[in-house]
């Protein structure tokens, strides 16, 4: 183990949470193990929701709308330190990957509960990003740097062949990203995904990369310190996709050989220790499914939204590791005492109706019976009688299992989300149970596009047969009510 004299320990008793819902309430239950007070800041709408209600001290950091509340990097700080806090935690969403708060954090004299604002920097950029994976030795897709304008990305795009991926440096979530077929397409797309890109970013730069298009989408947790201890929890699977919106999650994967697991860990590992990286963190690859050939996507400077999986297979707690690495700490467990044992499955129960194109639905949940049980962990906010707001995303909270292998993982899940039962609002826990009985997710046959190309597709054939189905028994039942005599 490799110490560094000069690393300097933060005493940190009381930590400030610039998030909410299920994220706040994670963090709140991380601080209360450590015996660290939680200050949550909250918007106007969450000032009586779970998590102000669980936190030590609740402080109001403006309206109801994000832009006006968690987005205002400078009222969070202010509020952080009139609280008395010595850290301040991000979550994920909003400004965790925002380097610009990371550092006014620190100006102010708190400890960010993440890396430093370099490595947000860097790894934010994907351009950036690709380029230091291929200087650690980590293979990227085919790709270009820069482009500045359609007729130089058809020019990279004739050199590797078509289909094409046409992304935003800055992007995330699928925004500013269009595949491109053929020549004649570019044009609109590469407009169209700058636009895209300089709204949500605020920087229209785009690149190029060969489009797989048969992918999974593998990734490794990574946990590193000051001390230049850099260790990998494993990997996670997350293909269950929508729209580049990953649905389900589980760990580890069933696409992984032990040969592309170890190379994969072994990739994070070098690109994490030669950005000095700090904190926990995720590398994420694309895998060819057809080819076996993985490839670095990018790296996320915060903690996922899926981290109980690994949890659940390693038995550590990402978030108290987190707040013990910002205070200056060395990791509690070094990569030989890490042993994965099991299989364990995420759900992301949100207020949407999959039957209606995932619309959001917010409103009261008139009643909430969670499933519970061994090895059955919910992560929620939400509780009967709960508003849930119309100005946030639709996540409700995660519904997560661990079992000793796969199959058993998949049988719980199920048996998990049958005894799950929300009223008031749609979710999308039917959804979940009809990809769990799946046969292709049985046999661990999901890609990233598995569920818009052949999951939804098939079931929007089935609800049209079913109305079809009613339809015509409608004038049989009209000819039996009027033979009767009923009206």
């Amino acid at each position: 183990m490799n110490t560094r004299p000069e690393v300097a320990r933060r005493d940190i008793r009381r930590v400030f949470i610039a998030n909410r819902g299920e994220i706040a309430v994670r963090i709140i239950r991380a601080c209360r193990a450590l015996g660290i007070e939680a200050v949550l800041g909250a918007s106007e709408a969450d000032l009586n929701s779970f998590a102000a209600q669980m936190a030590d001290v609740c402080v109001l950091v403006g309206p109801a709308p994000a832009l006006e509340s968690y987005l205002k990097a400078d009222q969070l700080v202010q509020a952080a330190v009139d609280s008395g806090c010595d850290a301040v935690h991000p979550g994920y969403g909003f400004l965790a990957e925002r380097a610009s708060f990371a550092r006014s954090c620190v100006a102010a004299g708190l400890a960010f509960i993440g890396p430093d604002a370099d490595a947000i920097d860097a790894m934010g950029d994907k351009i950036t990003a690709n380029a230091l994976a291929e200087k650690a030795g980590v293979p990227r897709v085919p790709g270009s740097g820069a482009l500045s304008s359609a007729e130089d990305a058809n020019g990279f795009a004739a050199e590797i062949g078509y289909p094409v991926l046409v992304k935003a440096a800055a992007g995330g979530g699928g925004r500013g990203m269009r595949v491109v077929s053929c020549a004649e397409d570019m044009e609109s797309a590469f407009m169209s995904a700058a636009n895209e890109a300089e709204v949500a970013f605020g920087n229209g730069t785009l690149f190029v990369e060969k489009y797989i298009q048969r992918a999974r989408h593998i990734e490794i947790q990574v946990i590193c310190d000051e001390y230049s201890n850099v260790v990998h929890l494993g990997e996670r699977d997350c293909s269950t996709q929508r729209r580049h919106q990953k649905l389900i999650e589980e760990a580890p994967s069933p696409a992984a050989t032990p040969a592309m697991r170890a190379e994969m860990c072994e990739c994070a590992v070098k690109l994490a220790r030669n950005v000095e990286y700090v904190g926990a963190g995720t590398v994420e690859f694309v895998v060819d499914d057809d080819s076996g050939e993985f490839y670095f996507l990018e790296m996320n400077t915060r903690i996922q939204v899926e981290h109980p999986v690994t949890e659940m297979i390693c038995g550590y707690d990402l978030v108290a590791e987190q707040i013990r690495v910002a205070g200056g700490l060395p990791l509690s467990f070094a990569q030989e005492d890490v042993v994965l044992q099991g299989h364990a499955i995420e759900c992301r129960i949100n207020a949407e109706d999959p039957d209606k194109n995932f619309m959001p639905k917010p409103g009261l949940i008139e009643s909430w019976q969670q499933p519970a049980g061994k090895g059955i962990r919910m992560d929620t906010h939400c509780f009967e009688g709960y508003l849930v707001p119309p100005y946030y995303d639709s996540l409700l909270g995660k519904l997560i299992v661990h079992a000793p292998d796969r199959e058993q993982a998949v049988a719980l899940m199920i048996e998990a989300l049958d005894g799950f039962a929300v009223t008031g609002i749609p979710t999308t826990i039917p959804f979940h149970r009809r990809v769990l009985s799946h046969p292709d997710f049985a046999e661990g046959k999901v890609t990233t596009k598995w569920v818009e190309d052949s999951f939804l597709p098939a079931r929007r054939k089935e609800l049209k047969q079913r109305k079809e189905e009613l339809k015509a028994k409608q004038p049989v039942r009209e000819a039996c009510a009027g033979a009767s005599g009923n009206e």
